[in-house]
């Protein structure tokens, strides 16, 4: 196994909890600034944070699933650096767009085309090895 491709899934599961970790401060403030604790209160800025929040929860964890399955099957340290790399700015374009009350919405569309373009070569990547490892 590359000890090195896994540390740099490492690298890049630590940036992306950062984001996620930013993501549920910036929830509990907006919370705080409009007094609602449950739910969202019909407040348009809580709906777009706790959509983008459950949206990181979304992809994050099947996208690192994945990565440390494509690892484990012999994905080599480039690819999982380059990977890591596009879905980390996918998914900090894509948080910059939700926790702001307004925001351009090219944050939105190229955040989540990184992220979803880094999770399905992944994806590919693995069904690629998978495949190889079944036939050798």
């Amino acid at each position: 196994m590359n000890i090195q491709a896994f540390a740099a899934i490492g690298l890049y599961a630590f940036l992306n909890s950062v984001i996620l970790w930013w993501i549920a401060v910036k929830t509990g403030q907006v919370r705080a600034r409009h007094k609602v604790w449950m739910g969202d209160g019909g407040v348009p800025h809580i709906i777009r944070v706790l959509r983008g929040h459950a949206n990181a929860i979304e992809n994050v964890p099947m996208f690192f699933v994945t990565m440390m399955l494509g690892v484990i099957l012999g994905a080599p340290v480039l690819a999982v650096h380059i990977l890591g790399v596009v879905f980390t700015v996918g998914r900090f374009l894509h948080m910059l767009h939700f926790m702001a009350e307004d925001a351009p919405r090219w944050q939105r569309g190229i955040g989540y085309g990184l992220s979803f373009l880094a999770w399905f070569l992944a994806a590919l990547g693995v069904l690629g090895h998978s495949v190889m490892a079944l036939w050798a």
